[in-house]
């Protein structure tokens, strides 16, 4: 997946849309960030969200952060293979390493998340 052609959070969460169904990740501004990924809690399949919400944590060597989604419905999917194997977040943060994917109940949630220039930028002032 082209990381120009998602959304993204200011909590570093990307977004890709397909119809109805958002595919959530963490960007690799975020895992470069993290750097060594210890531990990986995802949603659960069924379970009912609204932008914003706490869904899961990641923890690396150096903090533990919350993951949240950048967009409201039901948790349809969720990558449990990254959950257990942690390199695809660094080695393909927008493709194999993809987290969960959410049955939106609100798609123009998405029309409030940054495009990658934004993004760039956000990251680029969080590093100041």
């Amino acid at each position: 997946m082209d990381p120009s052609a998602v959304r993204y959070a200011e909590t570093h969460e990307w977004v890709a849309v397909d119809g109805d169904v958002a595919t959530v990740g963490i960007s690799d501004f975020a895992v470069r960030e993290l750097n060594d990924v210890t531990y990986l809690e995802l949603p659960a399949v069924g379970q009912q969200v609204k932008a914003g919400d706490s869904v899961g944590v990641i923890e690396s060597v150096k903090a533990a952060s919350d993951i949240y989604t950048p967009v409201s419905g039901e948790i349809v999917e969720v990558n449990q293979p990254v959950s257990e194997n942690f390199d695809a977040l660094a080695d393909d943060p927008f493709g194999a390493g993809w987290l969960f994917r959410v049955r939106m109940s609100n798609p123009e949630e998405v029309d409030r998340l940054m495009d990658r220039a934004a993004y760039d930028e956000h990251c680029r002032r969080q590093q100041q």
